[in-house]
């Protein structure tokens, strides 16, 4: 296990760490440094922001509410959140839409320029804005306008479409039916409930406690890489913005498939995935706020990923339960562009999954 770690770093990777789980046993390691400057070695206690895969543990939340008959599963929108989505829309996205993917409503980043003058250079692949944007404090009702905005599909067409819109709808959601915050409600329903002490959405730019640096390279137009762990992550909210560690997604995951955070005949909708087109053009199978992988060698493994500036992460647990492991990384965006408009293969991609491999193969 550790060998394949450190394949990671050597690969190109400054830190990065992880935790495997299987049988009862659990193995934890790290490999590479939290911050090039210092050489402060990374550790698998690290604090990570994990992206999108937050958006389990608000799916988790809204299912919550679902289970309580406060929120109809296939309600329209309108029903609970009145106007927020105009014309017919309101009346044909249902909740389970946003949820899966499948509402129609696309990621409002691309088009944030026109209403916000907000990362504009992200339409032109430049890296600009990730600094003109590091203290901007967004509103979650000006992301969603923006995504309302932009050329939608058609609410249940597959494949959908993967957007960060669709889950600051979820969060508007959870609050309109509990009348606190999203965040607020999350933490009470999902992390505490699954007795996580480092999970948390952050208050401000900077991450509490002990973290990485995060190095973000953009596809190689920004060399040497960046550190973007200062960021004001109101960007993404609900739908990305959670800040955890390693052994926190594992007992997260465990639980939910357990049946400890919703029931089991919940957890059986969260897993009937459809097909939906992710940011990269890759076309991903998606439950509501669950990944399906099919993974050759492997079979079908569940969970979810992450990417924000700097830092990559990715949870799986296995169908049965049985195995686990989560990993993060401090670096974003290594594959550089190819003559096709495409991104290259690097040599991180193959060692990542070397170490799935190793990690939920069994038998370490």
């Amino acid at each position: 296990m550790q060998s394949t770690l450190d394949d990671i770093h050597r690969a190109g990777v400054p830190g990065v760490f992880a935790e495997v789980r299987e049988a009862g046993r659990v193995w934890r390691g790290a490999a590479g440094v939290a911050d090039l400057a210092t050489g402060r070695p990374a550790h698998p206690d690290l604090r990570q922001r994990v992206g999108s895969v937050t958006k389990t543990f608000t799916a988790a939340a809204v299912l919550g509410l679902v289970e309580e008959g406060r929120i109809g599963l296939d309600a329209p929108i309108d029903d609970h959140l009145p106007g927020l989505v105009p014309g017919e829309r309101g009346r044909e996205i249902t909740v389970r839409m946003l949820l899966d993917q499948t509402s129609g409503i696309p990621e409002y980043l691309p088009h944030a320029f026109p209403s916000l003058r907000a990362f504009p250079s992200l339409r032109d692949m430049s890296p600009e804005s990730l600094d003109d944007n590091r203290f901007r404090r967004f509103r979650p009702a000006e992301l969603i306008a923006m995504g309302l905005a932009a050329p939608a599909g058609k609410p249940g067409e597959l494949p959908g479409t993967y957007s960060n819109a669709n889950y600051l709808i979820l969060g508007r959601l959870l609050e309109r039916v509990t009348g606190t915050p999203a965040e607020e409600r999350i933490t009470r329903d999902v992390i505490e409930r699954a007795g996580l002490r480092h999970t948390s959405f952050p208050d401000g730019p900077r991450v509490d406690g002990p973290h990485p640096l995060m190095y973000e390279s953009f596809h190689g137009l920004v060399d040497p890489p960046r550190d973007y762990s200062v960021y004001d992550m109101s960007w993404v909210g609900v739908g990305a913005a959670l800040v955890s560690t390693v052994a926190d997604l594992n007992r997260f995951y465990a639980a939910l498939f357990d049946g400890k955070i919703v029931s089991r005949s919940t957890l059986a909708e969260m897993r009937r995935a459809v097909p939906v087109r992710s940011q990269t053009g890759e076309d991903i199978a998606y439950g509501l706020g669950l990944r399906r992988f099919e993974v050759p060698g492997l079979g079908t493994l569940w969970g979810h990923d992450g990417t924000v500036w700097g830092a990559c992460t990715m949870s799986l647990i296995s169908e049965d339960g049985a195995r686990q492991m989560s990993i993060a990384v401090n670096l974003a965006r290594w594959n550089r562009p190819d003559a096709a408009g495409g991104v290259r293969r690097h040599p991180i991609d193959d060692a990542l999954a070397a170490f799935t491999g190793r990690a939920m193969g069994g038998g370490w």
